[in-house]
């Protein structure tokens, strides 16, 4: 059902955890499913130069989380906003249609924290 990927994410987390210095923070979540998702963002020159979630979730919300941390780390927030849910799913190789809206969580909860820096720096 899972792939290795998405176990290995679930089991491993990298950037589970909440960022002392955050300035910008997004949450996300879905009623229907009860997951929750947290994104703090440390931003510098408006590039993404650290990322940590903090999710109450299945296997495939806490996988996707993570793996929207990775392919948001480093990046200017306009190319961040543009990660999109079947990026975060094509890198866990395949998650079962019925998860597929854990992804969709991690890149509104991304967008809602680009959103609050930017809100902050005008």
């Amino acid at each position: 059902m899972y792939s290795k990927e998405t176990i290995n994410r679930f089991r491993n987390p990298k950037f589970a955890g909440e960022l002392k210095n955050a300035n910008a923070i997004g949450e996300e979540g879905n009623i229907k499913c009860g997951d929750v998702m947290k994104m703090s963002l440390e931003i510098e020159n408006d590039i993404i130069k650290d990322i940590k979630f903090q999710t109450y979730g299945c296997m495939a919300a806490i996988a996707s989380s993570d793996v929207m941390c990775e392919l948001a780390k480093g990046k200017h927030i306009d190319e961040a906003a543009n990660i999109t849910a079947k990026d975060i799913a094509d890198k866990l190789g395949k998650l079962p249609p019925v998860k597929f809206h854990c992804s969709i969580l991690g890149t509104h909860a991304l967008k809602r924290a680009i959103e609050d820096y930017k809100n902050k720096s005008k």
